[in-house]
């Protein structure tokens, strides 16, 4: 879902935001989550949830302003943390931000944009998007996975998100019985200890002596340093073990993975599937192991999708543009966006 060309007249229109630890994405999508405008900044993780916002705010209001014959029908959100998706809080936020446990996400964003706003973590949200229109369009069960500083994971089941009653629904980083190591959540043997970004970084680092980036090891086991491939070795070991689990107790064998990690996914890929076709899953249904399809805009279209799928089900969502209706015709105008100061 690439930027489109097509810069017509638009109905409606939804935004995704993705406010992440470095950065905070924003899209304008079409009904059928093309994707017309993107952009993109720093995210001020220090300075506290009201100027992450404000940042979120300022480059959507750019994107309204390139739009100005279009209508904003919502706003959703996929955060780093634990959510509170009904009540549209972050309830718990790593180190890496500051004042951002307890903030009021979409409160904050319906009083600044006088429209629907809603708020997924970013794994829920980077699912929904290949979901609805990524790696795994169409698929009515999935097993979502992203590698990146942590290790997230969600379910999609029946053809929609399932977060089960807590709301913590296919979390599969943050499962036991993958070694002692300990976790920074403060658990131990956690999947995160050996297949997230830090943790592949820090695996290297105990069997070296030296400090490398995830990438930075993924670029040396290409070279053939027989460290890091140990390394590349543990992590992809422990993904297949877990998808295996996901899909003994779920029945789910569709997986897609996503995440900064997954750039090293000639590496991951084929020792996952040696694992996988070693001890397949019980049913003996094959594992369909893809890599996510939106690259780094999966967060923001599912946060879009969700908009999408809220205002639907609420009878509230426009009906989808016939072809040519309207042609030549403007539409609502937007006002210009408020910004908190």
């Amino acid at each position: 879902m690439s930027p489109s060309k097509n810069h017509r007249a638009t109905r409606d229109l939804y935004a995704g935001i993705d406010i992440g630890g470095t950065t905070t994405q924003v899209v304008l999508c079409t009904e059928g989550l093309d994707v017309l405008e993107h952009a993109e900044g720093p995210t001020p993780a220090t300075e506290g949830g009201d100027a992450m916002i404000r940042v979120a705010l300022t480059e959507l209001r750019a994107l309204l302003g390139r739009r100005p014959a279009a209508r904003l029908a919502g706003v959703g959100v996929g955060a780093a943390g634990i959510v509170d998706p009904r009540r549209g809080r972050i309830l718990v936020a790593s180190d890496s931000f500051t004042d951002w446990a307890g903030y009021p996400v979409t409160k904050t964003l319906e009083a600044a944009l006088g429209v629907p706003a809603f708020l997924d973590n970013d794994v829920n949200a980077f699912l929904r998007g290949e979901a609805t229109g990524g790696a795994v369009a169409g698929e009515p069960y999935a097993l979502g996975i992203t590698l990146g500083t942590g290790v997230g994971g969600a379910l999609w089941l029946d053809g929609g998100l399932f977060e089960g009653p807590h709301g913590a629904a296919g979390e599969i980083g943050h499962v036991p019985g993958f070694g002692d190591i300990r976790c920074t959540c403060g658990g131990h043997g956690h999947l995160e200890t050996l297949a997230s970004g830090r943790s592949i970084a820090a695996r290297y680092r105990e069997r070296t002596g030296h400090g490398r980036t995830a990438k930075e090891v993924g670029a040396a086991a290409d070279g053939g340093d027989p460290d890091a491939l140990a390394v590349f070795d543990a992590a992809g070991a422990a993904l297949a073990r877990a998808i295996l689990i996901v899909a003994g107790v779920a029945d789910v064998t569709t997986v897609v993975v996503g995440g900064g990690v997954s750039g090293s996914w000639h590496l991951l890929e084929p020792r996952v599937r040696v694992r996988l076709a070693a001890e397949p899953p019980v049913s003996g249904a094959p594992i369909t192991l893809v890599r996510a399809g939106l690259e780094g805009s999966a967060v923001a279209i599912g946060a879009a999708s969700r908009v999408r799928a809220e205002l639907r089900s609420a009878g509230t969502a426009p009906a989808p543009l016939v072809p040519g209706a309207a042609k030549g015709l403007p539409v609502s105008v937007s006002a210009t966006v408020p910004l908190p100061e």
